[in-house]
């Protein structure tokens, strides 16, 4: 057998030996970019895992769910209108979204955190960015089993390489 076909036959092997989860992952063609249209944030996430959930969309945001509906991804921005701080913000979540979670990552920057973690046998990981001084708050939020951790933290390594936080329609803070 030649190198170049025995290498496709062990990256098959590979491929079916994992979990579909992992397959899936890997897989570079079957990846989409989504661009809020309203608030001009973007964000990419593979097809084969993910398809988008029509009840879910509006024009601040999108949420997508896997085949088997035990993964979501949730991906919106909103005005602060009531001028509520990053400080203030990351703790409201902490109480209402994630209060019996076991945080695990949770780096605070000037213009946005991360609150990753377990909860109810999910894990969860959320990005919020505040942009234009503070008046639009953009955020995404993975959450998957903890079961197949290994092989979603690799999905959401990607998704987070993918996003960038947005600022207007126009892409200026207007």
């Amino acid at each position: 057998m030649s190198r170049s076909r025995s290498l496709i036959v062990i990256t098959a092997a590979a491929l079916l030996a994992a979990s579909p989860v992992q397959a899936l992952s890997q897989q570079a063609g079957d990846w989409t970019s989504y661009r809020n249209a309203r608030y001009g944030f973007m964000i990419a996430y593979p097809t084969a895992l993910f398809a988008p959930d029509p009840e879910k969309e509006s024009d601040q945001g999108r949420a997508v769910v896997s085949g088997d509906g035990r993964a979501r991804l949730l991906v919106g921005a909103f005005e602060n209108a009531d001028q509520t701080s990053l400080a203030a913000y990351r703790a409201f979540l902490l109480k209402e979204s994630y209060a019996d979670a076991a945080i695990d990552y949770a780096p605070v920057r000037d213009k946005w955190f991360v609150l990753s973690g377990t909860r109810d046998g999910n894990m969860f990981y959320e990005r919020v960015t505040f942009t234009c001084g503070g008046r639009i708050i953009n955020s995404w939020a993975m959450v998957y089993p903890a079961a197949e951790r290994r092989a979603y933290d690799r999905v959401v390594e990607r998704v987070a390489r993918s996003y960038a936080a947005g600022a207007g329609a126009k892409g200026q803070c207007e």
